[in-house]
């Protein structure tokens, strides 16, 4: 799926196996046909913002003159069939980008140089743990995080005002809000919330303390019958209960963004960036007018917000590269904080950095201000090869959801989701 860099990012790559089985390189860097020495970096159309990837190159390029950085901007479509390719030969790009849920499908396929040794010198310690979950597999690492983003909670501030809500800290506070606006409004949805919104549910599974899924020995297992998963899904089901929205579809059945918000009655909904600039752009062109607030998904107390899926990218190193210790440095500058302050500034709090002493100063009010402060409590789904399996439609954790909305026992359709993760996962 394209993304661009005023759009918040959502994960959910296919893991693809790649056959690949490292001779680890010799180290020097390569001479094209002229005997300049080059390395190569793949990014994503829409990730790097042209003056940002000439800054790092220009610092690389000043400790080393003599070799070029050759940089190659790979359209979304068909991209994984094209790295699967590219990491089993033996002249892949040294330096690439990958989605935060892919790198551990490449790694364990032995495509990926592990960096482990390399922490301290890629500047490991300064990254968010959320970003360093995801590059990191069986303690081992295989990529440097470089940006994220998160959902949090979109809402009407006429509509707010005219209810007397503010925005709430707690999960209490929180629904006592919906209260209001449901009784100030009674024909309007105080919140739009599909039923099968499962990175909003996983929030608020982490916020119990449970997971998707969790290691059993050398094996996965589903942990949508447990009692957290129960609890979760309870408080799901109460905020569902102020929405007329589908029990079985999610955010994009309808999309939310452009046709549902648009044709109003929604005092408030869980989004994106890109879909609160979607909603404001198909607002302005309906003659009407986007006048939204923000605010982290409130958290049990309000000491922290509600933990949020990080949905992004990874940067990480070919096993194959022949320019490994080259493309090392690289890394380490594109990752570094000098060049991750500058990126979140390009991008304008759009996206956020691998680390917090890096983020972009938003505007107060902000979309960035408030995905700024929920993504300090972020995570991401189980790091394992297996995990795009449970994400193939139909999804086990969002028909655990419809069924729980539609009355059946959270325990029950919890272990029946359970067995087929488990059976997904493990593949």
């Amino acid at each position: 799926m394209k993304r661009k860099l005023i759009a918040a990012v959502s994960v959910a790559g296919m893991m693809v196996g790649v056959a690949a089985c490292g001779n680890g390189g010799d180290d020097k860097p390569k001479a094209d046909a002229g005997g300049a020495k080059e390395i190569t970096v793949w990014v994503m159309d829409g990730s790097a913002p042209k003056t940002w990837i000439d800054a790092v190159n220009a610092e690389f390029s000043a400790k080393h003159p003599g070799v070029t950085v050759k940089v190659e901007v790979q359209p979304w479509k068909g991209i994984q069939e094209k790295v699967t390719t590219a990491l089993s030969e033996n002249t892949p790009p040294d330096v690439l980008e990958l989605g935060n849920t892919q790198t551990a499908g490449y790694a364990v396929t032995g495509g990926l140089a592990d960096l482990t040794k390399d922490k301290a010198a890629l500047g490991a310690d300064a990254w968010s743990k959320g970003g360093l979950a995801s590059a990191e597999m069986d303690g081992k690492l295989y990529s440097a995080p470089w940006y994220a983003a998160n959902r949090v909670v979109i809402y009407d501030k006429k509509a707010f005002a005219k209810a007397g809500v503010t925005a709430p800290k707690t999960r209490d506070e929180w629904v006592a809000g919906l209260e209001k606006l449901k009784a100030a409004d009674p024909a309007s949805q105080a919140i739009y919330l599909p039923g099968q919104s499962w990175y909003v549910l996983a929030g608020l599974i982490w916020d119990e303390g449970g997971n998707l899924a969790t290691k059993d020995g050398d094996k996965w297992k589903g942990g949508l019958g447990t009692p957290q998963a129960a609890s979760a899904m309870e408080f799901y089901k109460k905020l569902q209960s102020f929405s007329t929205a589908p029990k079985d579809k999610d955010e994009a059945n309808p999309q939310q963004s452009t046709d549902v918000i648009p044709k109003g009655g929604v005092a408030s909904w869980i989004g994106l960036g890109w879909e609160a600039g979607g909603a404001e752009k198909a607002l302005k062109d309906a003659g009407k007018e986007a006048d939204f607030g923000y605010f982290p998904i409130p958290g049990k107390t309000a000491d922290k917000p509600g933990t949020v899926f990080l949905g992004g990218s990874n940067l990480a190193i070919a096993e194959r590269s022949k320019n490994k210790d080259l493309a090392k440095e690289w890394l380490a500058l594109a990752a570094g904080k000098d060049q991750m302050t500058k990126y979140a500034a390009e991008t304008k709090g759009a996206l956020l950095p691998n680390q917090v002493a890096a983020n972009f100063a938003p505007a107060p009010g902000s979309f960035a201000e408030a995905m700024a402060l929920a993504g300090a409590n972020g995570n991401i789904t189980p790091v394992t090869p297996g995990w795009a399996n449970v994400e193939t439609e139909p999804n086990p954790i969002k028909e655990f959801m419809a069924k729980v909305l539609k009355g059946e026992d959270a325990a029950k359709a919890g272990a029946d989701a359970d067995k087929e993760i488990a059976s997904r996962i493990n593949k």
